[in-house]
């Protein structure tokens, strides 16, 4: 079992107030992604250039935390060397570990950074020990990111049987797909999230006021219809409401995020090593409210936590951040076998 201490909290910044505002409410790491495909939340005005980053990893440091860079992307024979650059270029920033997805860019990054601590993104699909391990044997990896499809039990079982770090997502943005093997934004727009790193890209995004209420599209596609003063989502393809015999309802996904706040004494007594806050494309405030009180429950599981029970006042903060204003336990909590 591992010690209480040893659990890090793991913070989005999509850009530097909001690396400012992880680190100054408690993040024990950030990480963050350079302004182009090599991440996997390639919008524009998020992320950081070559200035910023030489800043918030200097203000990181400075307060005794970490930055992390995603390059969580798949390269393609004709660019790779823009992914071998990103490497080279985070590593020459001195970030505490790259995050990655593509095996020839791990090879690349051990080979050639043998000193860079690698962690294996989400976006590896990684759901198993044995691949874990295989992560670990060929490139070194010290860290691994699990998808958010395996049960509580299934992650435990993880763990016993990898010496590689587990990382697991905590709060925020769930995928219905098998993280990393996404296809239905590509399909309705051109662009892949694996390889462009941008899911339903705000070129293809729109909003029209009808008279039958708001409509979200995805490059002409009807996601959405939202009644007046009803709160107008985001159009993700997967969290969109269609018309399934005769019935309109979230047939693929309801928008609701991912809260396991209930579940850190277990996640704790596993060995879980880090818990990741989703949400690279959220403001600075939310990235500030959200640290604030996953700070404040790690910390009190930490003193005791036989006895410790989710703060009403937590999850309600936590609730007007999420999704739909509502949450869940996620793959995590199965009660069939």
């Amino acid at each position: 079992m591992t010690t209480p201490a040893s659990i890090e909290l793991v913070c989005p910044a999509g850009g530097l107030p909001a690396l400012k505002a992880a680190v100054d409410h408690g993040a024990d790491c950030v990480y963050a992604g350079f302004r182009d495909e090599t991440n996997a939340r390639n919008f524009n005005g998020l992320n950081f250039d070559d200035k910023a980053l030489a800043e918030g990893v200097k203000y990181a440091h400075a307060r005794k935390a970490k930055v992390l860079i995603a390059l969580n992307t798949f390269p393609q024979a004709s660019n790779w060397s823009r992914w071998t650059a990103a490497v080279d270029r985070a590593a020459g920033h001195g970030v505490d570990a790259v995050i990655l997805a593509d095996m020839g860019l791990m090879d690349y990054a051990a080979k050639k950074h043998p000193n860079l601590r690698l962690h294996l993104s989400v976006q590896g699909s990684a759901t198993n020990y044995e691949a874990i391990n295989f992560y670990r044997e060929r490139f070194g990896i010290q860290r691994a990111v699990l998808p958010r499809v395996l049960s509580l039990a299934q992650v435990e079982q993880v763990i016993k049987n990898t010496p590689v770090e587990i990382e697991i997502f905590g709060f925020g943005g769930l995928c219905v797909m098998v993280e990393g093997r996404c296809a239905l934004s590509a399909y309705a727009t051109g662009t892949s999230p694996n390889c462009q790193g941008a899911c339903s890209p705000a070129k293809s995004v729109r909003w029209e006021q009808t008279p039958q209420g708001m409509e979200t599209r995805l490059n002409g596609i009807l996601i959405d219809k939202f009644a007046d003063g009803e709160r107008a989502g985001y159009p993700t393809l997967c969290k969109g409401r269609f018309e399934v015999d005769d019935e309109t309802y979230y047939a693929i996904e309801e928008p609701t995020s991912l809260n396991t706040i209930e579940m850190l004494p277990e996640l704790l007594r596993i060995g879980v090593r880090a818990i990741k806050i989703e949400g690279r494309q959220r403001s600075p405030a939310y990235v500030a409210q959200v640290t604030q009180v996953w700070r404040e429950a790690i910390d009190a599981c930490k003193r005791d936590a036989t006895h410790f029970a989710p703060k009403a006042a937590w999850m309600a903060e936590l609730n007007k951040v999420s999704e739909g204003q509502s949450h869940t336990l996620g793959a995590y909590y199965r009660p069939w076998k």
